[in-house]
């Protein structure tokens, strides 16, 4: 299958937009990363999408809309709760997903049998036109193969899906960097399941109350079941085996200088560079979440373009803020593999 790379251009568009009307697959520019686009309310365009990125089909997938309206006009729930449309009026269009009761119309294969769909309306110029053009909601996990870095570029997803799906829409780099930030309203009170830009600070200056998930900083109890995507025990890895160091700076410096040899690379902030003695790549400044959660993905594919290295040694982030979602990435790159040097 040959994979067409096309722009925002209305042209464009329109090329993909039939493309998704014909049950394909079309890579979709948003804020947070690139989406893998199909049809939601077509069970066997949905599963196109499980076969194209080699995911496991119970875990479920994310409806996108191109306006608040389209909830009502496709179905998708029976009733738009209260605290939906408070988040909605607050965050949407952006980078927040919103976990509300299932309506009829979802086919059973977005929601991997759950009663619950999730929901969210991104602020990306190009998605919202994709979604409007093509008439029908659109299910997009990540366009990536299951497992590895997400995308935030389009070369990302022509270097994964390139001859399996479609089309690509390049729509520049991605602005935040991360998926977006999950949250339920299917549990009282609401229950923060992914983290990302929008914080949990943030839902708890909407919401009142809030509950943080014990598998957003954990894994998975055995076969529990994954409410949201993105909560699976490992994710969004490079090939090399990923550690991640908990320490100050001085002992990090000091235990990734003690592991010189061929394959080894640290993953660490700006600040270290000059004190580290094998390779890096850097994320950005220390404490500067926004710019570590939009480099996250992207180091984690350099270090797969690094030759020869095994043995990824990470800096350990804090929690605070947008720093729970590059942490909650990098926990999951790594297997839940901690070196804790306070220890």
């Amino acid at each position: 299958m040959e994979t067409l790379l096309l722009t925002t251009s209305e042209q464009d568009i329109t090329k993909a937009a039939e493309i998704i009307r014909k049950g394909g697959l079309v890579g979709m520019p948003t804020e947070t990363v690139y989406g893998l686009a199909a049809d939601a309310l077509n069970p066997k365009a949905v599963m196109s999408i499980f076969e194209a990125k080699g995911r496991p089909a119970d875990n479920p997938l994310i409806v996108h809309i191109s306006n608040i309206n389209d909830i009502e006009k496709f179905g998708l729930t029976a009733e738009i709760p209260e605290k939906a449309l408070r988040l909605a009026e607050k965050f949407w269009p952006g980078p927040l997903t919103v976990i509300m009761p299932k309506g009829k119309n979802v086919p059973p294969q977005v929601t991997a049998g759950l009663n619950s769909v999730a929901i969210r309306f991104p602020s990306h110029k190009g998605a919202q036109a994709l979604i409007s053009k093509s008439q029908r909601p659109l299910a997009a996990p990540s366009a990536n193969l299951s497992g590895s870095p997400s995308p935030t570029t389009a070369q990302h997803v022509m270097n994964d899906l390139g001859g399996r799906i479609g089309a690509v829409i390049d729509g520049g780099d991605c602005e935040v960097g991360l998926e977006s930030t999950v949250v339920t309203l299917c549990t009282n009170p609401p229950t923060l399941l992914r983290p990302g830009k929008v914080t949990l600070e943030e839902l708890r200056e909407v919401l009142g109350e809030v509950n943080l998930s014990s598998a957003v900083l954990e894994k998975l109890k055995d076969k529990e079941e994954a409410p949201s995507p993105g909560m699976k025990y490992r994710h969004y890895a490079p090939n090399a085996k990923v550690y991640l160091v908990k320490g100050d700076d001085r002992a990090f410096t000091e235990f990734v200088n003690s592991k010189t040899g061929e394959g080894v690379l640290s993953l660490c902030y700006d600040e270290d560079a000059a004190r580290i003695c094998v390779p890096y790549i850097t994320l950005g400044k220390k404490g500067d979440y926004d710019e570590e959660a939009h480099n996250l993905f992207s180091a984690l594919r350099k270090i797969d373009e690094t030759p020869n290295i095994k043995t990824v040694y990470a800096r350990c982030p804090d929690t605070k803020g947008v720093g729970m979602a590059v942490y909650n990435r990098l926990i999951r790159a790594a297997g839940f593999e901690v070196i804790d040097l306070y220890e």
